[in-house]
């Protein structure tokens, strides 16, 4: 598939360019998200340079977006801003995304307490589940 993202099929409705960046990231570029009050949807087209050696994405690519967007959920819920730590992750697999394929994720749930947030999130390719992913974070005060 192209890699030029004016060739990229189709992104879903209510999706834009994610708003936030860093070094890891930079390579899986464009990144899509969709915000609400209570959560981030992070999605993404399956390219190749998001695969492993079978042309499956890599577990890696769905660990590190996961925590993504479940940390950036759990950050939407304090009134004032806490940057937040990742204390564990843990990812069941169910299924794969292939090459072309949109992958999302979806926080379904969080708890935020004074200095710990949880939160679990299905990540779905082409609306099938591909895996679901459990976190704990400790905030910290910005």
């Amino acid at each position: 598939m192209p890699q030029d993202e004016t060739q990229v099929k189709d992104i879903p409705s209510g999706f834009a360019r994610h708003f936030r960046q860093s070094p890891v990231t930079d390579a899986w570029e464009p990144l899509y998200s969709k915000q609400s009050d209570a959560k981030v949807v992070l999605g993404l087209r399956i390219r190749e340079c998001h695969t492993n050696a079978r042309g499956l994405a890599h577990g890696g690519l769905i660990y590190a977006l996961a925590d993504n967007a479940m940390g950036l959920s759990c950050a939407s819920q304090f009134s004032t801003p806490h940057g937040l730590l990742t204390v564990n992750l843990s990812i069941d697999f169910m299924g794969v995304a292939k090459i072309g394929d949109w992958l999302e994720f979806d926080t379904v749930f969080t708890k935020v307490g004074a200095t710990l947030c949880f939160a679990q999130a299905y990540i779905t390719a082409d609306g099938v589940a591909c895996a679901k992913a459990s976190a704990t974070f400790r905030a910290m005060a910005k």
